[in-house]
């Protein structure tokens, strides 16, 4: 650490703190210039150009990018979100919640983007922040950041080192991420194929069935379909014996109680109908698909007592000839996805009401075939969320390994120079 020193980050730049453009969203314009902003640096790289936003024309140059150029955000949850402008991306504009820092001919911008996204710099960005309503942390601070800094010889080593490292730790995370896609259309694949009787899935599943003799089947008449109650706002309680079941405690295959109201059955009693029990199968209506599947579980007696809320549809059984658990994987399905999306409801928030639930068709196998088939979906898909978990937590630890990799390197914890050819990722501290 000899040829280190403790520096400033404005110590390494020319421009040391430029504010963006203060521009409303009516300035924006279809083509022009890109103007940059904070939600299209949030991942560290851009969104796609089809997804921004554009300014007619930069009457100033300050406000213009260069390639070298270090964007940081200084407000919103968290602030210190960072992108270091590349060629391409040269001649664009930036918006007024960015911040630009230009560093200096001595030094490489790579090496300052690095350490921007370590540890100690993103610590002191969250120990400084000034919260009012959003959190916000200015071009001051930023500038007065201190840190530890090498001649540029070492900057660039380090930053070769880093540039390579963290491109291979980011591959493998991409190859996870894909693997628990390929995951999700697999039991896709199988949901459908099995409820539509395709032989060749259900072989794979080991049921054996001649779907020919499938009857046809529709929720309504096989289940009492009920939109919840249109309980006052006005009468929740924070807490109490009865709670409601809302839309935000409906998720994908389980209820979350963490945000809960209730409600005083004693002095206003509501409807038996609208008191949930054990078996319930329960839909959110709003948004009724979000990125991890479709909000659609089994109630279970650690969830009561509980009411039904307006926006979530509980159904029921009213018949001998069907399985819970088969309706919920015809929901489940792609076919009920599609017999129903292009109709969904709402301006802003999608809604899903009770006739359409009610109204989807389905092929309906005899019941000892619908158990068979919902037992063999239900370990599929058991073991297929086993795995999606496991590279869950791998790419969990991918990420700490490789913040870990950059802290240390620009920090000067260990020489890069000296860490070719054997694995860096291991034993870092976390």
């Amino acid at each position: 650490m000899s040829r280190w020193r403790s520096v400033r980050l404005k110590d390494l730049c020319l421009d040391a703190g430029q504010y963006g453009l203060n521009v409303s969203a009516e300035a924006y314009a279809q083509s022009g210039v890109r103007l940059l902003r904070t939600t299209d640096i949030s991942t560290g790289t851009l969104i796609p150009e089809d997804c921004g936003v554009f300014v007619d024309s930069v009457s100033e140059e300050r406000f213009t990018l260069v390639a070298g150029d270090l964007l940081l955000s200084r407000s919103g949850t968290p602030p210190g979100q960072s992108y270091l402008v590349r060629p391409g991306d040269a001649g664009m504009t930036f918006a007024g919640y960015l911040v630009r820092f230009r560093p200096r001919s001595d030094v490489d911008p790579r090496f300052l983007a690095y350490v921007a996204r370590s540890a100690p710099f993103q610590h002191t960005i969250h120990a400084e922040s000034v919260s009012s309503t959003i959190q916000n942390f200015n071009a001051e601070r930023y500038a007065n950041i201190r840190f530890v800094s090498p001649d540029l010889a070492q900057q660039r080593r380090i930053a070769d080192f880093l540039d390579a490292e963290t491109a291979r730790i980011d591959r493998v995370g991409r190859l996870r991420d894909s693997q628990r896609d390929l995951l999700s259309l697999l039991l896709t694949q199988l949901v459908d194929g099995a409820l539509a009787g395709d032989s060749e899935t259900l072989q794979k599943l080991g049921v054996e069935t001649n779907s020919l003799g499938w009857a046809k089947g529709k929720v309504s008449r096989l289940c009492e379909v009920i939109p919840g109650y249109a309980f006052p706002s006005d009468g929740f309680s924070p807490s109490g014996k009865m709670r409601l079941l809302r839309g935000v405690n409906v998720s994908v295959d389980q209820t979350s109680w963490t945000d809960c109201v209730s409600w005083d059955e004693d002095r206003t009693p509501t409807p038996v109908r609208f008191h949930l029990r054990a078996g319930d199968l329960v839909l959110g209506m709003d948004r009724p698909w979000i990125s991890s599947g479709m909000r659609i579980t089994f109630i279970d007696e650690e969830d009561l007592p509980a009411l039904l809320l307006q926006r979530v549809a509980c159904l029921r059984p009213n018949s001998a000839d069907i399985d819970m658990r088969y309706v919920y994987w015809s929901l489940r399905s792609s076919q009920f996805r599609q017999a129903v999306e292009g109709e969904l409801t709402g301006v802003s928030v999608p809604h899903l009401s009770g006739d359409q639930i009610g109204g989807f068709s389905f092929p309906l196998p005899p019941i000892s075939v619908q158990r068979t088939i919902s037992d063999q979906l239900a370990i599929h898909s058991a073991l297929i969320r086993k795995l999606q978990a496991a590279m869950i937590r791998q790419t969990t630890l991918l990420g700490e390994r490789r913040q870990s990799l950059i802290t240390a390197a620009v920090t000067g914890q260990f020489d890069v120079s000296a860490a070719s050819g054997r694995n860096v990722t291991e034993g870092l501290p976390a």
